[in-house]
């Protein structure tokens, strides 16, 4: 049977003009994506993005704005559902107490998931896995680059 599966992301731009990605390793896949994951029965979109960014990043974000909503057909990686996903520009409410890393998928020891930083102008879309995000980034790049 198939369903909807609607996932909420951050976009976390620095004052370096570089934008938060997360490495990460699930049921045996790599990839890169934004901050941010699946909705719960009975959150709304704000509320699970904050939630999300607090298991994620352990961080209280502000959401600023709306940027982009899945506007195509887009099946899971992980499963027979449609994705459909909401992505908000974002910002810490603090400093980020996270070990940031400069290569993907340099994971502390028992960890699956790590965070870097990339300056939008050197932002491309082979630095995200998932069509929806290749797509976000060709939209920010439009939006934020200084080119």
């Amino acid at each position: 049977m198939s369903y909807f599966n609607v996932r909420v992301y951050g976009l976390l731009i620095n004052d370096k003009n570089e934008l938060l990605l997360s490495d990460e390793f699930a049921a045996g896949i790599s990839f890169t994506k934004f901050p941010g994951g699946g909705l719960e029965l009975g959150e709304g979109l704000i509320d699970g993005l904050k939630r999300e960014f607090m298991e994620e990043c352990e961080a209280e974000i502000e959401v600023l704005s709306h940027f982009y909503t899945t506007d195509f057909f887009e099946k899971s990686s992980f499963n027979d559902s449609q994705v459909l996903s909401i992505y908000y520009l974002v910002k810490a409410v603090s400093p980020l107490n996270l070990s940031f890393k400069t290569t993907a998928f340099d994971f502390d020891e028992g960890k699956e998931q790590s965070f870097r930083w990339i300056k939008i102008d050197e932002l491309t879309a082979d630095h995200v896995t998932f069509r929806t995000e290749k797509t976000v980034v060709d939209l920010l790049k439009a939006t934020f680059s200084n080119h």
